[in-house]
């Protein structure tokens, strides 16, 4: 039977049919390709921001906050809320960025190729020994992502551009005597308060909770009751500071590293002048019979510092006695340097000097020879100058052979450590935060997290985590993020809910009592039944006192109090107690002192940052903005 098949697929009747049934794949394949799904977030008057921009942009601001708040925003970023508002938030910077790029389009904002590779080259991040060095400038550029050096010009020439708008925007704002002495008055305004804390703490013992208050609670919060998505690794590592250890120097190899660079051991002869200039003028003649003149009474025994005050037309120097301080051959140009540099005694005085702009005479008044650091003393700081140079030469030998091998047999890293003479190190567990070295580091999380290493199960790529630390890594053992199961968290639930709800009967009963206080009504035995009473605090500042921060925030937010109007609020205080706060009176200094230069610079940098923002809201009320529903990127990393 599967010979008579096997001899029909091969009439034209089935060929034909084939034939059909491949092109009809191939039709719909490229109708797949030439039809794909709009992925853009957003799209601000007619241009989209894709979805690879925001989650580029989501990984950087995540990788921040991470680095700045370490754990504390790893318990936030548990919270679906939170993070919602934070993609949020992502997405709104976005689409600043964009309407501030569609502004200076339409102005014409433009920076030139020149201005890109001068701020380029006076990068000090790029430079070596105060020089800008390429190969540092190509090295750093693809450490950050960019493989061609026209992809970091395109996104310097953005970055540029923005500045321009926004500093001229920023730069444009100022503030008014009047405003300064304002803010002053208000910065020097004291007053004078009494408030009375209800503690939550007391309301605990008579709230009841049911199970179905906790499970409501548990399935409404999953996200904050998820174990992390953790790995465990095993890894290699290649180090400077190990190869250092074995490598081996020689005296003649540190001598030989002496004569090689014996111009680096070498301080050029130093030579100090003063002189005096008589400018051509219209009258070159005139000039050289008066400098000439000049240099007579200089032989005659005339003080050269002298002459220089009373008849130097470099005035500049001439009231310093024409001292130029040190100079360096090419400094004055090469007339100069001739007649400088011929001098060999101190107080030595040249013959006249022609330049371009004039005649001179110059004198040597201090000179120190050409000094060559001994070998001997520097053989000891060469030694491991030289040690550290052989360890970086082996260390990229080795790195290039490590990431050949981990290449080559990447269901293993045995081969690539023999061929560094390392060990395969395990890991603990490691979750995408809060790591130890060298696994804090942010590409060795990529790395780890990556397609690569979790689903195809292969080695990673070389990680640089340093200039003397490389390592290469593999999954041992995966745990998936999941939801910690009910009865783990119940207590926490049932902690959580008892202090919301201790927070909302003291809320309740503070507001019950402001109400009854703001009539008039004498209040302090109700605050003694419920264990409260009024704490006065007198000359109370906007900052620096002694006063809690939600209080003093809250009491400068009042309104002055007046005749037959009573100011005052309730408090969420942050361990979830209330307060009942009142402003008696108001404190407005009447000295008026000088303003504070730094308080005057601040109000100026927030007048402009508010312009700024006014700026671009503006914007936003003439474009045309779309936005899409946006969720936590699939990958991390």
């Amino acid at each position: 039977m599967l010979e008579n098949i096997r001899e029909g697929s091969q009439g034209w009747i089935a060929k034909s049919i084939l034939g059909l049934v491949i092109l009809t794949f191939a039709l719909a394949g490229i109708g797949t390709y030439t039809n794909s799904v709009d992925s853009s977030v957003a799209d601000v008057n007619g241009e989209k921001i894709s979805q690879a921009a925001f989650n580029k942009a989501y990984q950087a601001q995540r990788n921040r906050m991470s680095q700045q708040f370490g754990d504390m925003f790893e318990t936030l970023s548990a919270d679906a809320n939170y993070m919602a508002n934070f993609r949020n938030g992502v997405l709104d910077n976005l689409i600043n960025e964009k309407l501030v790029d569609q502004s200076t389009a339409n102005m014409s904002i433009r920076v030139s190729d020149e201005r890109i590779k001068t701020t380029i080259r006076n990068m000090t991040e790029f430079q070596v020994d105060g020089v800008f060095d390429n190969n540092r400038y190509l090295a750093l550029i693809r450490q950050a992502g960019f493989y061609q050096s026209s992809d970091f010009r395109d996104y310097l020439r953005v970055e540029m551009t923005r500045r321009q708008l926004t500093q001229a925007v920023l730069a444009s704002e100022f503030n008014l005597p009047y405003q300064e002495k304002l803010m002053n008055a208000l910065q020097d305004q004291k007053r004078n308060v009494r408030f009375a804390t209800i503690k939550a703490e007391q309301f605990k013992a008579g709230i009841e909770l049911t199970d179905e208050e906790v499970n409501q609670y548990y399935l409404a919060n999953q996200a904050r009751f998820e174990n992390q998505e953790k790995v465990k690794l095993n890894y290699i590592a290649l180090d400077v500071n190990d190869i250092s250890k074995t490598v081996e120097v020689t005296d003649a190899d540190v001598k030989a590293y002496y004569e090689e660079n014996i111009a680096s051991f070498r301080k050029d002869e130093q030579r100090r002048v003063a002189h005096i200039l008589i400018e051509f003028n219209d009258d070159e003649a005139a000039a050289k019979s008066k400098i000439e003149a000049l240099l007579v009474r200089i032989n005659e025994g005339e003080d050269f510092a002298t002459l220089a005050k009373e008849s130097s037309e470099d005035t500049f120097s001439g009231e310093n006695g024409g001292d130029l301080d040190w100079i360096e051959r090419g400094a004055m140009g090469d007339a100069f340097d001739e007649g400088a540099f011929a001098l060999t005694e101190v107080n030595s005085v040249s013959s006249v000097v022609q330049s371009d702009f004039g005649f001179h005479l110059i004198q040597l008044t201090d000179l120190k020879a050409e000094q060559v650091q001994a070998f001997d003393d520097v053989k000891d700081e060469l030694k491991a100058k030289v040690s550290n140079e052989k360890a970086q030469d082996k260390f990229f030998e080795l790195q290039q052979e490590m990431a050949r091998l981990s290449f080559e047999s990447p269901d293993s890293l045995d081969e690539a450590a023999d061929s560094i003479d390392a060990k395969v190190v395990t890991t603990d567990w490691i979750s995408k935060f809060g790591n130890v070295a060298p696994f804090n580091n942010a590409k060795a999380i990529e790395a780890a997290f990556s397609d690569l290493v979790l689903q195809e199960n292969l080695n990673s790529d070389i990680i640089e985590i340093s200039d003397t630390l490389s390592i290469v890594i593999r999954l041992e053992e995966y745990q998936a993020a999941e939801v910690k199961p009910l009865t783990e968290v119940s207590a926490q639930i049932s902690e959580t809910l008892i202090a919301q709800k201790s927070t909302d009967k003291a809320k309740t009963t503070a507001d019950s009592l402001l109400v009854s206080f703001k009539a008039g009504n004498d209040i302090v035995d109700q605050l003694t039944a419920i264990n409260a009473e009024f704490v006065e605090k007198t000359d109370v500042a906007r900052s620096g006192s002694d006063l809690n921060a939600s209080l003093s925030r809250a009491a400068f937010k009042l309104p002055h109090p007046t005749e037959g109007m009573i100011s005052a609020t309730t408090v969420t205080l942050n361990n979830g107690d209330l307060a009942i706060l009142e402003v008696q009176s108001v404190i407005v200094s009447d000295v008026e002192k000088a303003v504070d230069p730094r308080m005057a610079q601040q109000q100026t940098q927030q007048l402009a940052q508010s312009a700024y923002q006014n700026f671009v809201e503006a914007l936003k009320v003439d474009a045309e903005i779309t936005r899409t529903a946006i969720a936590a990127p699939v990958s991390q990393f």
